[in-house]
């Protein structure tokens, strides 16, 4: 009888998914930065991010989302890889980076924001939502794993996110703009952390 498949992790796979979700952010925050010069009156404080994704010139802000989608889709099949066994807070929290991923990919893909569109269903509200609890559950759930002082990090980043993401909703939109761009530090921030973690691992599989 032939054994089974050898269990052990990959440092190739956890560097490819850290590099991935790095480059991803970084792409998202390049298309943040260029879009806004092909958006006539644009302004950096009372306008969104969303409003970039409307228009001729859509396509820069949506390709940064796409990249980031799966820069967070590909640290999920990292943080599987490097699964510690038995800890329910992590599998919620490398799902809950699937989703985020997904969620990411349909706000860019809808283009029913910044444009005043509602024709058909709406649900970029209800997506918004989705990314609110999402980021929640994957900042807690995998702090505990995330080794040192990044189970700190981690859990900052998830208080940060619970105290900043509900403010939005009660901004004025004079400074929304300014605002959504913060809860995208903290976003981006946290993601970043994610593939630090991945990469000392692959450290530790050498």
């Amino acid at each position: 009888m032939s054994e089974g498949p050898r269990t052990f992790q990959s440092g190739g796979l956890l560097r490819f998914c850290a590099l991935a979700g790095w480059l991803g952010a970084l792409a998202l925050v390049l298309s943040v930065i260029v879009a806004p010069w092909f958006v006539p009156d644009y302004d950096w404080i009372s306008d969104t991010i969303s409003d970039l994704g409307a228009g001729r010139n859509e396509w820069i802000v949506d390709v940064g989302l796409y990249a980031y989608a799966g820069g967070l889709m590909v640290l999920a099949v990292g943080a599987a890889h490097m699964h510690p066994g038995g800890d329910v807070g992590w599998t919620a929290g490398l799902l809950a980076l699937l989703v985020l991923g997904l969620l990411v990919t349909v706000i860019g893909a809808r283009n029913e924001y910044g444009d005043g569109d509602s024709d058909g269903v709406v649900v970029h509200t209800k997506l918004v939502y989705g990314l609110g609890l999402g980021y929640t559950v994957a900042t807690f759930g995998m702090a505990s794993q995330a080794g040192g002082r990044m189970t700190t990090v981690f859990r900052v980043f998830g208080a940060l996110w619970v105290l900043c993401a509900p403010v939005f909703f009660f901004l004025p939109t004079g400074i929304d703009g300014l605002f959504e761009r913060w809860l995208g530090v903290i976003a981006l921030g946290w993601s970043s952390c994610v593939a630090i973690v991945l990469w000392r691992q692959a450290q530790r599989c050498d």
